[in-house]
């Protein structure tokens, strides 16, 4: 299970690419709008029922709580977990978790629309694998099988002793008096902490696009994060019976859509899919775990494959390419580029150049499966992605594309535009009304708004500075894990911090450093413990300077979430991850743990 990467040929390109960054250009241009991230709704008001718990029959009810805990934990993800874990690891026992949503589970609580599954390999996605003893069945669980493996960690390290689920926090303020966090939750709460970790997740606040008219639709709308299953029967795993006489339509083609695409298109009278961006769609081809390679796995291993994953698809090279599949291709077709030069020495300059014609090669690839399994030449046509395959989340899918040929289903391509507005009746695009009985938003998640009202709370810390304040231009921390003024709480997220396409891999090195810092000052009696402002400046510093590096990549995309839908200049260059990598950023948390010396933070 794991590909060899050995001296190849001279490789001969079979495209053109100053004609494919001419075309990448004017697809990208095509959708550069004014309102960037302000073309979304927030879901609040008239849309707050797009984020209610469609999975809690009765509302919990018990008495507030006032009392006093050493570490409250927000958030019931695999952030949360992961913190839970290695807290308790280091015999952390006064721990309460808080999670909004009824169980565990984060993202895979929330998103179990129809064909929900991981689109990481299972191998390396889920984390502690070797600590539980789990093997999942398969290269790509589905999301019933995350959920419950959630649920086992916290079953393991007996997170659920002390849970309150189903309950919101509203807002932390620091009390300097007693050296602790007062916790305000919609359920009455005024509990205390000496520790808060927040950890919110990034996929966590569906987002609505603004389109003229969302609100005047009278037929049935819901958004994928909130799967109606009442409306369309089945189940995570399809057979949507109730849909068999209904006209839908589903705005948006990302992740998700091209998971439960499929399902709709197999499920309803007729389907429409309104696209104004194509996604990438690699081959999945999943399949069973092997026995014998199971047998043949060696202790740490998951470590050294989640290593070797995060190398791969950050752009750096390895002698062997453990996971072998469509996330890893373009480093394997670089490698093959430099490898058939003799492995001549390169540049900065000339290592990006090939990594571009790497990429090229890659979606040329992309494109032409497309063409392989579509049909309609038109559709195909439309249905191509003409961008750099890390400017947006790369899918791998078997039966999206196939769904395209069913005469029951319409692709509505936009041009880039997107819908024009909605009516009473449907969805207007092109010019043209499609009267439909549901609309499903297939919209996304909030990533680029403000900190605290992605968090749906604010933070107030040390002479009542709101976090919101300390943070208007731009976020300040250190690490991402700390931010000055705010002593005793920690962040879990991607502000300032590694990004890596399998994020939970980065919220466990995140763990591992707040249950370190945490353990070090409850065993030392330390009250307080804060990031001092010259680190913080430091850090936003190193932060900003790194962020150039990755500038004209980003600018050079097509709209989305990674480059604040084409306003790259308009975000701020502190509200971005390490630029130097994931590993380069593990391994400095590695080294100042290891250090054991409290660099850039004041202990009292």
């Amino acid at each position: 299970m794991c590909a060899e990467l050995v001296n190849q040929a001279p490789v001969e390109l079979d495209f053109d690419p100053d004609a494919l960054r001419r075309k990448y250009d004017q697809e990208r241009d095509k959708r550069l709008r004014d309102d960037g991230n302000e073309q979304y709704l927030e879901v609040k008001g008239q849309f707050s029922h797009y984020i209610e718990d469609p999975y809690v029959e009765n509302a919990a009810k018990r008495a507030p709580l006032s009392d006093e805990v050493d570490v409250v934990i927000i958030g019931g993800g695999f952030g949360g977990l992961l913190a839970g874990v290695r807290l308790r690891q280091l015999g952390i026992k006064s721990i309460r978790m808080i999670e909004k949503a009824g169980e565990f589970g984060g993202t895979w609580y929330w998103n179990r629309y129809p064909g929900a599954a991981c689109d990481i390999e299972s191998y390396v996605y889920l984390p502690l694998l070797e600590e539980t003893g789990y093997m999942p069945p398969k290269k790509y669980v589905e999301g019933e099988d995350i959920l419950a493996y959630s649920q086992k960690i916290a079953h393991q390290w007996n997170l659920y002793e002390d849970v309150c689920f189903q309950t919101e926090v509203q807002e932390l303020r620091w009390n300097e008096d007693s050296c602790r966090w007062l916790v305000r939750t919609n359920q009455g709460d005024e509990m205390k902490a000496r520790f808060v970790i927040s950890s919110n997740g990034p996929l966590n606040r569906p987002k609505l696009p603004g389109i003229e008219g969302i609100d005047s639709y009278k037929g049935h709308t819901f958004h994928t994060s909130r799967w109606d299953y009442g409306y369309t029967g089945g189940d995570a795993k399809g057979n949507l019976t109730g849909l068999k006489n209904k006209r839908v339509g589903i705005i948006g083609t990302g992740a998700t859509a091209v998971q439960c695409v499929p399902h709709l298109g197999e499920g309803a009278k007729e389907l429409f899919v309104f696209q104004r961006t194509p996604s990438s769609i690699d081959e999945r081809n999943d399949r069973s775990t092997p026995a014998d390679w199971v047998e043949s796995l060696e202790p740490n291993w998951h470590q050294d494959r989640m290593d070797n994953f995060n190398t791969l698809v950050s752009g750096g090279i390895a002698d062997k390419d453990l996971v072998n599949d469509g996330w890893t291709e373009i480093i394997r077709n670089l490698l093959v580029m430099v490898q058939s030069e003799g492995g001549a020495e390169l540049s900065f300059e000339q290592l990006m150049e090939k990594m571009e014609l790497a990429d090229f090669q890659k979606m040329e690839q992309i494109r032409s499966r497309v063409d392989k399994i579509v049909k309609d030449g038109d559709t195909a046509e439309y249905l191509k992605p003409y961008y750099r395959q890390f400017c947006k989340r790369p899918c791998f899918h078997d039966d999206y594309l196939p769904t395209f040929n069913r005469e029951n289903v319409t692709l509505v391509d936009t041009g880039g535009k997107g819908i024009e507005r909605i009516s009473e009746k449907g969805v207007v695009a092109n010019g043209v009304e499609y009267e439909l009985d549901c609309i499903i938003f297939s919209t996304g998640f909030e990533v680029g708004t403000e900190y605290s009202r992605r968090c749906g709370y604010e933070t107030y810390g040390k002479d009542g500075l709101s976090l919101s304040e300390h943070w208007q231009d731009g976020a300040r921390t250190l690490h991402g894990l700390h931010s000055h003024g705010f002593p005793n709480s920690f962040m879990m997220g991607i502000l300032q911090t590694a990004f890596t396409a399998n994020y939970p891999h980065t919220l466990n090195e995140q763990a591992k450093n707040i249950a370190y810092v945490i353990n070090r000052c409850l065993g030392g009696n330390h009250q307080v413990v804060e990031a001092s402002k010259e680190a913080e400046a430091q850090w936003v510093e190193t932060i900003v300077s790194m962020a150039r590096m990755n500038e004209k990549f980003l600018a050079d995309c097509t709209p989305g979430y990674y480059n604040n839908e084409g306003k790259v200049s308009d975000r701020s260059q502190q509200n971005v991850p390490y630029g130097a990598g994931p590993n380069a950023f593990f391994k400095l948390l590695e080294e100042w743990r290891e250090k054991d010396a409290f660099d850039g933070l004041n202990v009292s």
